[in-house]
């Protein structure tokens, strides 16, 4: 079990309704911080999960299997170039 801060950008903040808060995460990976957020949050945040990433450490991942650190910013998909 891991206590993680998570700040929430654009449409995952939209769908959290909330720009960042504090949660234990039992599996504290990315794939178990997405299983959790989408538990709590539902379809929009799914969606958000499915296409966006997560910025852990520094390093912007989609692995599953990364092990999350103290903070964890969940980032919608970007367009652009």
């Amino acid at each position: 079990m891991a206590e993680v801060v998570v700040r929430y950008f654009a449409a995952a903040e939209e769908a959290a309704g909330r720009p960042e808060e504090r949660l234990e995460v039992a599996d504290a990976t990315v794939g178990g911080l997405q299983a959790e957020l989408v538990a709590r949050y539902g379809d929009a945040m799914e969606r958000v999960v499915r296409s966006g990433s997560f910025l852990v450490g520094g390093v912007v991942s989609r692995d599953p299997s990364r092990a999350l650190t103290d903070t964890v910013d969940v980032l919608p998909p970007f367009a652009g170039g």
